[in-house]
């Protein structure tokens, strides 16, 4: 009996490469056999339709029409079965819309703003044109 070094098979070493390359594969083959991310293209789509909806071609255009750009290719690789490239295209979209959604809201937010400080300044023309008739109804009245 021998007792010194064991000396490995030679078919061991192709053995291992051809365990790893089925189990790679079949790591593969499970990432790409995924479900459709139905939850987020509905979540997707109406993020999308309200940026849409609410103004986001008026007051944030570059991310309203990044976010649309990306729904469609995200449509487009879940038709094709590709549903972590929709799911991550979808996720994209989401955030480009709600961004055009915060865009469009400050805008209009800053708009308003603009049309009460408008407003104001007015009121405050309307006070002093008055106030100088008043004054001027008064030193004629004790003329």
């Amino acid at each position: 009996m021998k007792t010194g070094p064991s000396r490995a098979s030679p078919f061991s070493a192709p053995r291992a490469l051809l365990a790893s390359l089925v189990l790679g594969g079949g790591l593969l083959l499970a990432g790409c056999a995924g479900n459709p991310p139905a939850a987020q293209m509905a979540v997707t789509q109406s993020a999308v339709n309200e940026a849409v909806s609410g103004g986001g071609n008026q007051f944030a255009p570059i991310e309203t029409k990044s976010a649309q750009d990306k729904w469609t290719q995200a449509q487009a690789a879940l038709s094709n079965e590709k549903y972590d490239e929709a799911k991550q295209l979808a996720e994209q979209a989401e955030w480009d819309a709600r961004l055009a959604t915060r865009k469009t809201q400050a805008a209009k937010a800053q708009a308003a703003l603009q049309d009460a400080q408008n407003s104001i300044q007015q009121i405050r023309e309307e006070g002093q044109i008055n106030l100088q008739l008043q004054q001027n109804l008064q030193k004629k009245v004790q003329q």
